[in-house]
């Protein structure tokens, strides 16, 4: 795993060129263009906070705020899944014909993803300065280290998917529907305390909830995380790397001849 590792950094030029072309290639020839990385994430968030919160009467302070300090860390969890899962599958030509580490491929994708993350945390500082609600700079302290957490556990799901759809074509439809049920399961759009006591051990297996809380306890409450949800995200991010790393490994064997 190692060997891997120093594999990968000594082609780290080729995962900056990889990045650099897919954030160019995104909305190429559209009229819009870059402006696109704003305008998705902020219709969402303006179709939830109507169904939320004006007609379902959700009734968190802010919700619009509460909803945009999940819902952009969500954003780029989903799309690292479910594209980062055609990574290699995408890149068939080049796979074939040409060696390089193949985990460059998963790795430029989900890290695509995490800058444009970046860049749409723009939109979350700027709703925050309109709000009035004003930030607290020692749990700002802790927001790189939560994109870490939550870049490595996005990296190691898609090491994963990414190998697996190269065997069964059909995982990035059903990791549509996984997803779109996902955040559901989620408390992005409301709080815990409206799900049944019953129902939140469900909850607490869901990975993503510790990760979103992170974010909501920097943002929203402005308040240092807790130990607990630290402690948790750093442990799923950690196996899911070392899973995903072996299971790509495992896999690669075969890409060529199964693409």
């Amino acid at each position: 795993m190692l060997e891997t590792l120093k594999e990968v950094f000594r082609y780290r030029e080729m995962i900056y060129s990889m990045v650099r072309r897919d954030l160019r290639g995104r909305y190429k020839k559209s009229a819009l263009g870059f402006l696109w990385t704003f305008i998705n994430p902020l219709c969402q968030i303006v179709i939830y906070t109507v169904v939320f919160s004006v007609i379902m009467r959700a009734g968190i302070e802010k919700f619009y705020l509460y909803l945009i300090v999940a819902m952009i860390p969500w954003i780029f969890f989903s799309s690292s899944i479910t594209g980062g899962s055609m990574s290699i599958v995408s890149q068939q030509d080049m796979v074939k014909k040409i060696y390089f580490p193949r985990l460059v491929l998963p790795i430029s994708y989900v890290t695509s993803c995490f800058v444009n993350m970046l860049f749409c945390f723009v939109i979350i500082f700027l709703v925050i300065f309109v709000s009035g609600t004003g930030i607290s700079l020692v749990p700002l302290l802790f927001l790189p280290i939560t994109m870490l957490l939550e870049y490595f556990f996005a990296l190691g799901l898609a090491m994963i998917v990414s190998a697996c759809t190269v065997y069964v074509r059909d995982l990035e439809h059903i990791l549509g529907v996984i997803t779109m049920a996902w955040i559901y399961l989620t408390p992005i759009m409301y709080t815990m305390d409206i799900v049944p006591e019953r129902l939140r051990f469900v909850f607490y297996m869901n990975p993503m909830t510790y990760i979103v809380n992170l974010y909501r306890a920097i943002l929203y409450y402005k308040t240092v995380p807790g130990l607990l949800d630290l402690g948790i995200s750093f442990i799923v991010a950690l196996v899911a790397m070392v899973v995903g790393m072996l299971v790509f490994d495992r896999l690669q064997r075969g890409f060529v001849e199964e693409l």
